[in-house]
This record gives C-alpha cells, structure tokens and sequence, in this order.
C-alpha cells in the first residue's frame, strides 16, 4: 500500500494549477443518467471516487471512455436500476444516481452509501424529497429502492442545506411533471454547476446558488458538453500550504469567488494574498497569528478546509479555537497532529482549541479521511525531520497527483510503497 514522506522544512515556491472540482464532477457524471445519448465532460479529475462512479455506471449499462481529462458518458445503454454495494460501498456519493434513475426509469434500486468516516451523514432528506415527488420508498436489506411511474412536482423543504441531496432531488425533479421548489438548498458553487449543465441539457432550472431552487419539469434532456468548475478546497489547501511554510505560490485555474470564507481567514493569520481573476498569489508572513474557525455552509467557513486550517494553527501565534458545526466525528486528524507534538484539546467532540507551538515534530501518522490526509500533508511540510503518511488511498479520492503538485513547489516529498 502506497505511502507518502515528507522531508518538512522548505518554503513552498512557485505556480501551481488547480484540477477540476471532484464534487462537481460526480453529480455531473451521475447527471449523465437522464440522458439518452452521449455526453461530455472536460476537466475531469483522474481521481479513484471518478474512477468508482464511471465502474458504476458502466455496471448499469452506459459506455465510458475517459481520456486527457475528458470524460464521454453514453446513457443509451443504461438497462440496468441497480447500484450494488460492492461498487457503491467506496464512496458516499453513489447515492447521487438514485434521483436520475428513478426520474428517467421509474425505478431505482441503491445500495446504502460509504465513504469517508466522518459522521453518519444520513441520506433521510433524499428520501422523503423523492417521497414528496411521488416516490414510494423502501428499505431492505441495506438497498433503498424508490419506484414512481411518475414523478410529479412538489414543493420540498431541506431542515438543513444538504448538497447531495439538493443535487439528487434538483435532478429527480427535471423529468417531474410539473413545478419543484427547492426551499433551504445548498448554495455551493458546485450545485449552480450542475443547474447550469441541466439547462444546457434542456432543463427548466433558476434560482441556483440562493437558497430556493424553481424547476419546471420538461418530458426529456438532450446530451451537452459540460466543463467541470476548478476545485475551491484543492485551492484552499494549496493557500493554506503555502502561507504554513511562509511560502510565495501562485494559484493558477481557481475562481476566488468561491473560496471568499477562505481568503478571509487566510488574511487575518498574516498571509499576503494577490487576488487576481482565475489565480491567487499566496505570500506567508514570517508569524503565523492565530484564528478562530466555525465552518458552516456555503458561503461560510467550508468543514473541508477546517483540517487544513487546524494543521496551519499548531504553529501559529496564540491559541485557536475551532468549531466543527457540519459533521461529527471530523477531529480524527487531531489525535495524529498531536503524534507530531501539537498542543490540542478536544471538548464536546467539536470543539478543538489549538495552542501554537514552535515546531512541530516528524512521526509516522495514518490518514483518516480525504481532508485529514490534506492537512497531514501540511503538517508534514512543516515539521522537523522526515514524515511518513499511510492510508493515502484517502487522498487519491481528492487530490489528483498531490504529491507531484507540491514537489514542483519545492516540497520534498514523495509517494513510496
């Protein structure tokens, strides 16, 4: 199994280009279900959860090619209703091809989703949205399974903004008959990029990006050519790396606007930023001062850059308070940060405070998730001595090539077997 060891200790220096937005991409890819013919996606990143979605789509009948970034998805073929768990149980987005499948089919049959261990994050608002278009909704033997001969308009009210299942409902209900409304809906950059590739497929869809989403349903989409927005958090982790080793980096191919919670926290430890149209020149100063964090959703603070940010604060000046209010369990990364000698305290399983240390100190750590294997990659670049980092299949799931990404920064780093 594939390791990553870091050589801490060099400023970070240099261009970096930001690669397409994973959770872009996988509702884009899962939207490629309502369609009878072939569509494209351009600046696909080659990651194992794109690889896993493509498998699952094939499994269900549709042809895949993926070449130079370029993803084809042929959904003529699709004969098949069944997400099985062998090829859903890797990743938590699986679940976002049960709206597209019941919408275009009228039947739909999902294994129960995996993914990250960061809390249990139930799938309870998907179901009873696609209940609210008609759905009758089952659960057996760890398999949900939605049947509607139609699915018929509906208003639908989210108690908290949930992405994926803003993305799986704004799907289900493009092929609706009838008016949806979306009320309490994620705002992230991501769900306007799948709104505006349905309407270039011929979906009826406004107010994306606010918190109430209208959809006219129409009786069929037609194929499109779709480009996949950069990643905001592959940005922010490239931010967060260059302004912890008091670096000078330029971020090329992201879009400040959707990284704005980022930029703010990034000022106040001290950082320097240029912020131009598609890049941002991160400058670090040489004290890192100490912030507080509360991540929220969109367009606040986002939880996948609060591992990120924890990793930068074990250095910082001062003491740092972090609040995890999205998900549970996500302060797993902690428990190996203080493995290299960081000074941090748990308290009613969110809330993190943070005291600054000098420096902190190489060990060997084990990634828990995607964004704790980010953050320990930080951390790795910023301590003494030599660092190895284990389950990095975590980060293969987010970052594409990191490890090369950072070594042409001047980072000594790379993967070992």
């Amino acid at each position: 199994m594939d390791k990553i060891q870091i050589n801490g200790g060099k400023r970070l220096r240099g261009e970096v280009t930001i690669s397409g937005a994973k959770n872009a991409a996988l509702p884009l890819i899962a939207s490629s279900i309502l369609v009878n013919g072939k569509s494209r996606f351009t600046n696909v990143p080659k990651l194992m959860d794109i690889a896993s979605i493509q498998m699952l789509l094939e499994d269900l009948g549709a042809s895949c090619n993926f070449e130079n970034n370029t993803l084809t998805v042929d959904g003529s073929g699709i004969n098949k209703i069944e997400a099985e768990y062998e090829l859903v149980r890797k990743m938590r987005a699986s679940i976002l091809v049960l709206g597209p499948l019941v919408a275009r089919f009228g039947h739909a049959k999902v294994s129960m989703p995996g993914g990250c261990a960061i809390g249990a994050r139930p799938v309870n608002m998907h179901l009873s949205g696609l209940e609210a278009l008609g759905a009758e909704i089952s659960m057996d033997h760890g398999y949900i399974e939605a049947k509607a001969d139609q699915l018929i308009g509906n208003e639908i009210y989210f108690d908290i903004p949930t992405v994926t299942g803003t993305e799986n409902l704004m799907m289900a209900a493009v092929l609706a008959k009838g008016s949806s409304v979306l009320r309490n809906a994620a705002r992230e950059p991501e769900i306007v990029c799948l709104a505006n590739a349905l309407i270039q497929m011929g979906a009826k869809i406004s107010g994306a990006g606010t918190a109430i989403i209208s959809i006219e349903g129409v009786e069929k989409l037609h194929p499109a050519q779709i480009n996949v927005i950069p990643d905001r958090i592959e940005a922010g982790t490239f931010m967060v790396a260059a302004a912890a080793t008091r670096g000078d980096v330029l971020i090329k191919g992201c879009i400040p606007d959707h990284i704005g919670g980022i930029i703010n926290k990034l000022k106040a430890t001290g950082a320097t930023l240029d912020i131009g149209e598609n890049q941002i020149r991160v400058q670090g100063g040489d004290i890192i001062k100490s912030i507080d964090i509360k991540t929220q959703p969109y367009p606040g603070f986002p939880t996948d850059m609060q591992a990120q940010f924890m990793a930068m604060m074990t250095i910082a000046k001062g003491n740092s308070m972090i609040h995890e209010a999205i998900f549970e369990n996500r302060f797993i990364h902690a428990n190996e940060l203080l493995r290299m000698g960081a000074d941090i305290s748990i308290s009613n399983g969110n809330y993190a405070m943070v005291r600054g240390i000098d420096r902190l100190q190489a060990a060997p750590v084990m990634a828990s998730d995607l964004r704790a294997s980010a953050s320990l990659v930080i951390a790795g670049l910023i301590a003494q001595g030599t660092t190895v980092i284990s389950r990095v299949y975590h980060m293969d799931r987010g970052y594409e090539g990191i490890e090369k990404k950072f070594s042409s920064l001047g980072a000594d780093i790379q993967r070992i077997q």
